[in-house]
């Protein structure tokens, strides 16, 4: 076991029970993904989120390691903004 050790408190919602990978060395590791409020309105409805192209960033580098196709980082944003235009009502208010 090591003598030093890490803390980290994460917060958010878990997308999935926590995967544990053993190595062969012995060594581990966690693996889980998390949900975490990215996205809020303003008092005068103004949407704010947060780093949405990096979301899509990291969403075709999980498809480029699949095999998958990628999805347009333009393509994406637009979808984004007409789903957000149609939830918004869902999206909760508070400063920025």
């Amino acid at each position: 076991m090591n003598a030093l050790r890490n803390k980290v408190q994460l917060i958010g919602r878990l997308g999935q029970d926590p995967e544990i990978v053993t190595f062969a060395d012995g060594n581990k590791m966690a693996k889980f993904s998390m949900a975490t409020d990215d996205s809020y309105k303003d008092k005068d409805g103004k949407v704010f989120l947060f780093r949405p192209m990096e979301n899509v960033k990291r969403l075709n580098k999980s498809a480029k390691r699949l095999a998958i196709p990628e999805l347009p980082e333009d393509f994406f944003m637009e979808g984004l903004k007409a789903l957000l235009e149609v939830e918004k009502d869902w999206i909760p208010e508070k400063e920025g």
